[in-house]
């Protein structure tokens, strides 16, 4: 489900469940979780590149795996997608990711937790957190709004509205936007400067950036699962999910209606 291949002391790990458009199930949150635990480990790994194949980065999570999770009917994985922030959160090493298609939800808030972004002009991103009645996931409230500033954060993380390349580089929350076919050539391309250095100066670079925020994202990641336990499984939730699954647009405002009338009655 992870395809890692070694270049010039960078490990590229691209998602590779293509008939999912590489959504996270259980099974490919704990594949990406080992896979980093092992590059962070590999004293000859000094970069680490995470990318999608075909014609996606990651389609999210697996929304069918998410209900089952909901119901209790999904045996959660041994890292789930806890352990996976955990590891991106923490990754001493540098981290870029190369978005070659479309984004959403982590394939997306993610991009929050990694060094530098490259993002295909084709490509495409989406936080389709209020479409789902959940709220925001991977600390990404206090990411985004690092990144993107309060407003447009406020709009990528609120309208489930789909984000185009140029207007997420003019936003800040990738570094460069490159053609479709020079993605992964200008990618690698500064992957390599930053592999030619000593690991042990990267390390310590990139924890004088990061460390300052890491609190930050712990203490927005408690917040933010704290609002999703009260949302995940709530009748907004499930409309959402049965929507899903029955192809059609969910009807939240007759859901937030009746939710008002029974709480005007107690």
């Amino acid at each position: 489900m992870v395809i890692t291949d070694d270049q010039d002391r960078i490990r590229i790990l691209t998602l590779d469940r293509t008939e999912a458009l590489n959504a996270f199930d259980e099974e490919l949150y704990d594949a990406l979780t080992d896979a980093l635990i092992e590059a962070r480990d590999d004293p000859g790994v000094a970069v680490v590149v995470i990318t999608g194949a075909g014609r996606a980065f990651s389609a999210g999570t697996d929304l069918l795996e998410m209900a089952g999770l909901a119901t209790g009917t999904t045996v959660p994985g041994r890292h789930g997608f806890t352990g996976l922030i955990d590891e991106l959160t923490e990754f001493p090493k540098p981290l870029i990711c190369a978005v070659n298609g479309l984004g959403l939800g982590i394939g997306a808030t993610i991009l929050g937790l990694a060094d530098l972004v490259f993002m295909s002009s084709e490509a495409r991103l989406k936080c389709p957190f209020s479409s789902l009645a959940v709220a925001p996931e991977a600390g990404s409230s206090h990411t985004f709004s690092a990144l993107l500033g309060r407003q447009a954060a406020t709009w990528a993380l609120m309208s489930s509205e789909w984000l185009t390349a140029d207007e997420c580089l003019r936003s800040g929350l990738v570094w460069k936007v490159c053609p479709p076919d020079e993605l992964m050539t200008t990618t690698l391309e500064h992957a390599r400067v930053l592999a030619s250095k000593p690991i042990s100066s990267l390390i310590e670079i990139k924890r004088t950036i990061v460390e300052p925020g890491r609190a930050a994202v712990r203490a927005a990641r408690e917040r933010e699962n704290a609002a999703f336990q009260r949302l995940m499984g709530a009748p907004a939730n499930m409309e959402a999910l049965t929507a899903f699954a029955e192809k059609r647009e969910p009807d939240f405002a007759a859901i937030d209606a009746t939710t008002a009338a029974g709480e005007s009655l107690t």
